[in-house]
């Protein structure tokens, strides 16, 4: 069976095709040896970094953007954010601060991608 994917390694965007046969996998169309290493990765473990937002009190913003500090596995993506979701951070925060520690035993941290100063601080 084949699948096929679209490079994101480069802007050469290589359409690229994997073949499974009974040696392995067979790759073919990419441009470059980073395009064959990204789709034998996407194709055997594929990783998402998590990027959103999360509730934030004592704040004149809402939200406060967060980020992965690493890929998790695709198939955590969802358990993931309904973690994340359940945070409710309270102002002040610093980018880069810790707020989740090993996000459901993935290794990963989820960390603020931005600064949030308090309502008292404003």
């Amino acid at each position: 069976m084949e699948h096929f994917y679209t490079c994101i390694v480069c802007p050469r965007s290589c359409r690229i095709t994997v073949t499974e046969t009974n040696e392995g996998l067979e790759i073919s169309g990419q441009g470059c040896k980073r395009g064959k290493a990204y789709v034998e990765a996407e194709y055997t473990h594929p990783e998402r970094t998590i990027t959103t937002t999360v509730a934030l009190n004592n704040s004149h913003a809402r939200r406060l953007p967060v980020v992965s500090s690493g890929p998790v596995p695709k198939e955590m993506l969802t358990p993931c954010l309904n973690e994340i979701y359940q945070l409710k951070v309270i102002a002040p925060i610093t980018k880069g601060q810790v707020l989740i520690t090993n996000l459901l035993n993935t290794g990963v941290d989820i960390i603020a991608a931005a600064p949030a100063s308090s309502l008292s601080s404003q």
